[in-house]
């Protein structure tokens, strides 16, 4: 399909305008609206990071499944949607319920990758405002024991993941568990210049996500799930681009360019910006905002000089402009939303979502950043917070505010 460019706008703001990939100035050429980001946050933010400081690092090995095909440093997790056949004397293999989690199901691995994210995310974004040792040091543990300490490390793969009992030691779609972990490289990059973050730790850390992103594109698994239709082939290449980025993989970021112009936009998005395989399923509002939330981190990812996704789009006007057209009045106000509720944590959305800042910033759009500030950041419900890939987004915007 013929592709056009649409005029290159990139707006920005006072911390945070321009992405923290960018390695030239951005032409300006519009107002840039502004928003103190550090400034809202920071008290969060350093509520968040002193509880980390009392808590010890977090790995999964401390917790292992009897259902689990792999090693105690595999990571192990079971597909959502999927129960006991209430039929079978054993339950055996599972039928799928779309839309119901099984609170029986195996979570550990994944709250363990979540609680390991928060903290460093957290404590390196206090870093990064204040400048503490006692910040970076506290991440950097964390960091070391997670992914580097041979006794305690996550293994570099996914082969274990949203296991099916009955029917599947891992599934592709188990690649999605590890959407969390894109927050790791921007927190990494907000701990240069400390102390604690050695060479050795940074090389080993990018080891360790160049490993990953092998398995990811390499392995039938990975490779599955990266064909997929719907938003686990977004969260898919949201992880491969944040991966990429961080090693210095151009190869694979261009890869994740293609792919968003050529099979993203023209497969997934209706001409008037709605995503419909994702208002198809049993939780369409929670779907749609999880959805755009990685389009727009994407394009948040992959912004650079001369190759702007926030202002690309098809012949037809299909882009991610359209798609926070189409999403906003919903965000705004749900009570307007036209399809049938969620069947789950439908009263707990939307939380703050991080398309509407990033969106906000790159488009000057005021009206996105406005309500940006007005929803909640850090919700209680465990099926919202699991669906949120951004938690420290001055982590992901360019500027560092004096200390």
């Amino acid at each position: 399909m013929p592709m056009r460019r649409v005029s290159n706008v990139f707006v920005a703001a006072l911390l945070g305008g321009l992405p923290i990939w960018s390695a030239a100035a951005w032409a300006v050429r519009a107002e840039r609206p502004k928003l103190e980001v550090a400034a809202i946050d920071r008290a969060r933010i350093l509520k968040i990071a002193r509880a980390a400081l009392a808590q010890g690092p977090v790995t999964i090995t401390a917790f292992r499944s009897p259902l689990s095909e792999g090693g105690i440093n595999d990571f192990y997790s079971n597909g959502d949607y999927w129960w006991p056949d209430p039929s079978k004397p054993d339950g055996l293999p599972y039928i799928r319920r779309d839309g119901e989690s099984n609170p029986n199901n195996f979570e550990h691995h994944r709250l363990a990758l979540r609680r390991m994210r928060d903290a460093v995310a957290a404590l390196a974004a206090a870093y990064r405002l204040d400048g503490d040792e006692k910040y970076a040091a506290k991440a950097v543990e964390y960091l070391r024991v997670f992914f580097l300490d041979p006794r305690t490390r996550m293994n570099p793969h996914l082969r274990f993941a949203q296991a099916v009992p009955g029917r599947a030691s891992g599934r592709p779609e188990g690649v999605i568990d590890a959407l969390h972990l894109i927050e790791v490289p921007p927190a990494v990059r907000a701990l240069e210049g400390s102390a604690a973050l050695t060479p050795d730790t940074r090389d080993g850390l990018k080891g360790w996500f160049r490993e990953f992103l092998r398995w990811m594109t390499t392995d039938p698994l990975g490779v599955a799930e990266g064909n997929a239709k719907n938003n686990h082939a977004v969260a898919f290449h949201l992880q491969l681009a944040a991966y990429a980025d961080f090693i210095g993989d151009v190869r694979q970021l261009a890869a994740c360019r293609h792919w968003y112009k050529e099979v993203l936009l023209p497969g997934q998005m209706a001409d008037d910006g709605r995503f419909p395989l994702e208002l198809a399923r049993t939780k369409p509002y929670g779907y749609s905002i999880f959805q755009l939330d990685n389009v727009a981190t994407l394009c948040q990812v992959l912004a650079r000089d001369g190759d702007d996704l926030w202002e690309f789009a098809l012949p037809d006007g299909r882009g991610i402009r359209r798609a926070m057209e189409f999403l906003y009045p919903f965000l705004a106000d749900k009570s307007k939303w036209p399809y049938r509720p969620d069947v789950q944590a439908w009263d707990a959305w939307p939380a703050r979502p991080s398309c509407l800042l990033f969106a906000g910033l790159a488009l000057g759009e005021r009206k996105y950043l406005d309500l940006w500030r007005t929803l909640r950041p850090d919700p209680e419900d465990d099926e919202v917070r699991r669906n949120i890939a951004v938690t420290m987004p001055v982590l992901w915007l360019r500027s560092v505010p004096a200390r």
